[in-house]
């Protein structure tokens, strides 16, 4: 499974992403505009049924755990248990996005038009909190978004409206990723790129993995992303923070 998503992300040295045209301006600009219309046709059979009978047994896991995770974060830190923020997704469009609550409710202000984002080390994360980080169990309840149709078990990372806004202003093909449902884990949370992050190097690398997933998406990627995801988890090397 591994050596299958490492070939994949290898495909980066073989195929041309629509970011490395020759033609600046507005030949670049029709030439994202073309690549974006053709891609917004693929897809493969089989995706939402998959999200269907996963996200299923998905929610069976998460109505057993509920409980025992809601009663840690009641000890932990005052507050509500699932924590609700507009996140965007399918075609740029904004949705209500669910989460355990990891964090303390502390107030955080943009500095110099920058997002806020939560970094490694973060006050606000609670010792509980941060456990399910580390787990990827804080996404449990996202569980219900697969259900509802606004995402998919497996695509790009639905990020904050503050942060799209940020990064679709850095990166001109940032908005490709809005092609396919945003995903509870994706192409790159398997290679290790979570949590958040304002360096420009490494949102490339994690945009670069999201591209070539709406480039390659199918049902075998699907299901080793998915293991690899889980793997991560039971070794704990999400890189969650």
């Amino acid at each position: 499974m591994k050596t299958a998503l490492n070939s994949t992300a290898q495909s980066r040295q073989n195929v041309r992403l629509w970011r490395e045209v020759k033609s600046p301006g507005e030949n670049r600009r029709i030439e994202l505009e073309t690549r974006y219309d053709e891609l917004t046709k693929k897809g493969f059979y089989g995706k939402r049924l998959t999200d269907v009978i996963l996200g299923t047994a998905g929610f069976l896991i998460f109505t057993f755990l509920f409980p025992f995770i809601a009663l840690g974060i009641k000890i932990a830190s005052p507050g509500p248990v699932i924590f609700k923020q507009k996140r965007i997704g399918l075609f740029g469009k904004s949705f209500t996005c669910y989460k355990f609550r990891t964090m303390h409710f502390i107030e955080m202000k943009s500095k110099n038009g920058e997002p806020v984002i939560t970094e490694k080390g973060d006050q606000r994360i609670f010792k509980f909190g941060q456990f399910l980080r580390k787990m990827n169990l804080d996404e449990l309840p996202q569980i219900l978004n697969v259900l509802q149709g606004q995402m998919s078990l497996v695509g790009p990372r639905p990020y904050t409206v503050d942060e799209c806004r940020y990064w679709d202003e850095i990166f001109d093909d940032h908005y490709y990723r809005y092609i396919l449902a945003p995903g509870v884990t994706g192409l790159a949370q398997a290679n290790g790129f979570r949590g958040g992050t304002l360096d420009e190097h490494k949102m490339r690398k994690r945009l670069d993995y999201d591209l070539i997933y709406t480039e390659k998406s199918s049902l075998l990627l699907d299901f080793q992303i998915i293991w690899l995801t889980i793997y991560r988890m039971f070794v704990r090397k999400t890189n969650g923070h």
